[in-house]
């Protein structure tokens, strides 16, 4: 039985294979949250980059040994920015959650989140839970795997650039948020404002009515209702939003 010889070079090879998938398996969302065990992301990342090292049929050029760590650092900042951009958008939409929190009162009912280990309110989770959910649903996983491949033909091993375009993508990208947070939350921040202002309202027409006893309740009551009523409403934005992703990441693939 013949055993097939392995070179430095396929060795070489494979790391920087497996450095691009390792970073984009550790950011992406839901398969690289703490809560997954680090035995799956490594024989996950182990999995793909066996797939892909035969497809990529790539070249090391020789290189000196701080060229190439400074190029291997490039490969992981290929994988980190494709992640990030994953996470931004399930961050925007526990930001959407916050706002609601806030304006139902629920500023300080908070929780631990298991993903990031960080206090956030009852409604952020909420709407984090049910994103995950969607993003699994839509199949928002499997873009991200396909990128990893897309990433090869758009981006050769060791030839990632970074460029003041795709910094400024970036920063556009990451300044979109707080708009997608505004539009998710809108309906239920709406119907909370016109509560609050109906309330303020009756507390100065009829000043006998306590309107911490009568305000509190209420707020929380419109919230609870508005979240239930525009759920279907939500699950559609957010699938919307995965599923036009793949454009973004395009672009993002080009610029680097």
């Amino acid at each position: 039985m013949n055993i097939p010889q392995i070179t430095a070079q396929q060795v070489e090879a494979f790391i920087l294979i497996l450095l691009r998938v390792s970073a984009v398996i550790a950011m992406i969302p839901v398969l690289g949250n703490a809560t997954t065990p680090v035995r799956v992301k490594g024989g996950l990342s182990l999995m793909i980059a066996f797939l892909l090292f035969p497809v990529v049929g790539m070249q090391v050029p020789p290189l000196d040994l701080l060229p190439m760590i400074w190029r291997m650092a490039g490969e992981v900042m290929i994988g980190v920015l494709i992640g990030f951009m994953g996470r931004m958008i399930l961050s925007a939409l526990q930001l959407s959650g916050q706002l609601i929190g806030f304006q139902m009162g629920f500023a300080i009912v908070n929780v631990v989140d298991p993903v990031t280990s960080t206090q956030v309110s009852i409604t952020a989770q909420f709407q984090y839970i049910v994103a995950m959910l969607v993003f699994l649903a839509v199949d928002g996983h499997h873009i991200f795997l396909y990128a990893i491949a897309e990433s090869y033909a758009i981006i050769p091993p060791l030839d990632f650039t970074f460029s003041s375009d795709l910094a400024r993508f970036v920063i556009e990208f990451s300044r979109g948020i707080f708009v997608v947070a505004v539009k998710v939350g809108a309906p239920v921040i709406a119907v909370l404002l016109m509560t609050t202002v109906g309330v303020g309202i009756v507390a100065r027409t009829v000043p006998q009515i306590n309107v911490f006893i009568v305000g509190f309740p209420l707020q929380i009551a419109m919230g609870l209702i508005c979240i239930g009523i525009t759920l279907p409403l939500f699950v559609k934005m957010v699938g919307n939003i995965f599923l036009g992703f793949e454009k973004e990441l395009s672009v993002l693939l080009h610029l680097m």
